[in-house]
């Protein structure tokens, strides 16, 4: 991007470039998302965070409403629940009044995208349902968009949102994008109407190369050109290295992220239980909550290991850093992953991370550089990880060192949505 077309906007803690470009000043933005705030969802608050510091105008759609109550909320997600427009709050009259609005503007366009969702389902009975529910949800967001002046809808996950956001734009005078993360998405890609989706959509945001493969996988060459390499991030100031000089007397291991099979979180157990087993003094820590908790909860049990294993359920992100600040490593084994942000914000505080070798995670850690990568699945060879850094307190920080630097230099959140944002300016400037 040219010189001429950005000007400097201090912060706090970071100088940010605020867009000066016409067609992104002309550009009225709007995000969809299945739920926010959300827990899980962080690192989409913080990404329309700074794109509006950047100087672009987001309104946000959430199709649920948060999932947490008020008072279990950070401050600043109380505001963005405030500004938020909720689809399915707006209930009967909402669908209503969207509907008859759309059916007296814009009749032709309306029948066409009824017919349109219909399609989609190939004569499908419970398609066909989701469908006509997806149809209701979109003829509302694009009425929203309406009243907002909005041109443009991005949405997180290729799932149903984007599902609805697909739908919309086929009525209304907008263009949709989405940001594909993987791996759920490759694995449901006729129930989630990928190769559609691919085919309608502006152009698609893949969060690493990863990503972007599975994506030309289900498309053909002549869309290839709407792929985005688009990273997530973290921010470094927020993330900022702990001050540990000595090892601390029981090894903490910690484990961010929703429990469930995907995660492998019982494979963990397994190697921690080995390594108790050959008198390690560890203590494992499981921050986040899910289906899989009960499991878990009854292997530990089962094990005994009742005092070297720690459920903490769901915590809000101005808490998370307490529990990372007391981690002597970060362990994910995960069968599956796009690439996680909660290794990036480990890293960006010089946890040495251990993870496997699948999906997008290579793209973060550099195995034996920045991290340790094992291969899903193997216990022995997790433990053996594990082992390796509680042995070794210099090698431990230098991983740790190392990691932070990964992630200054790839995932910096700042330097990714300003990306981000001139992805937006050159997909969207003709709009």
């Amino acid at each position: 991007m040219q010189n001429q077309n950005l000007v400097q906007k201090k912060t706090k803690n970071q100088t940010l470039p605020s867009f000066q470009h016409a067609a992104v000043q002309h550009l009225k933005l709007a995000y969809l998302i299945s739920q926010y705030p959300a827990v899980s969802h962080t690192f989409i608050h913080r990404e329309i965070s700074y794109l509006r510091q950047l100087g672009m105008d987001v309104k946000v759609g959430s199709i649920n409403d948060p999932d947490r109550a008020d008072a279990d909320m950070t401050a600043e997600e109380v505001g963005e629940k405030e500004s938020t427009y909720y689809v399915k709050s707006h209930g009967a009259f909402g669908a209503l009044q969207a509907h008859l609005h759309a059916l007296f503007f814009r009749p032709v366009a309306y029948v066409k995208g009824l017919l349109f969702a219909l399609s989609l389902a190939t004569f499908d009975v419970k398609k066909t349902g989701f469908n006509l529910l997806y149809f209701v949800e979109a003829i509302m967001v694009g009425y929203w968009m309406e009243k907002n002046d909005s041109e443009h809808l991005h949405v997180h996950f290729a799932t149903p949102a984007s599902t609805v956001g697909m739908i919309a734009s086929q009525v209304f005078s907008i263009t949709y994008s989405f940001t594909v993360h993987g791996p759920d998405e490759f694995y449901n890609t006729s129930e989630y109407y990928l190769t559609e989706k691919i085919r309608r959509a502006k152009f698609i945001c893949c969060i690493g190369t990863y990503a972007r493969s599975q994506m030309m996988k289900l498309s053909l060459p002549t869309d290839w050109h709407k792929f985005e390499v688009s990273p997530l991030g973290v921010d470094l100031d927020k993330f900022a290295p702990r001050s540990i000089e000595t090892p601390s007397e029981r090894f903490e291991i910690l484990c961010v992220g929703r429990l469930v099979p995907a995660k492998g979180q019982h494979i963990l157990v397994q190697a921690c239980q080995k390594l108790i087993a050959e008198g390690r003094d560890i203590h494992l820590r499981f921050v986040g909550d899910g289906p899989d908790r009960a499991c878990l909860e009854q292997a530990v049990y089962n094990n005994k290991l009742q005092g070297r294993v720690t459920f903490e359920g769901a915590v809000n992100q101005d808490k998370i850093r307490a529990f990372y600040n007391q981690a002597d490593v970060f362990a994910l084994a995960s069968f599956a992953e796009g690439i996680p942000v909660v290794l990036m914000e480990a890293m960006a505080m010089e946890i040495p991370c251990i993870s496997t070798k699948i999906t997008g995670i290579p793209e973060l850690i550099r195995d034996g550089v920045d991290g340790i990568l094992v291969a899903p699945s193997d216990v022995g060879a997790l433990a053996n990880a594990i082992s390796c850094l509680m042995d070794d307190f210099e090698h431990r920080k230098m991983v740790g060192e190392n990691g932070r630097k990964r992630v200054a230099q790839k995932y910096h959140l700042q330097n990714n949505t300003q990306k981000l944002a001139e992805i937006f300016q050159r997909c969207l400037g003709d709009v």
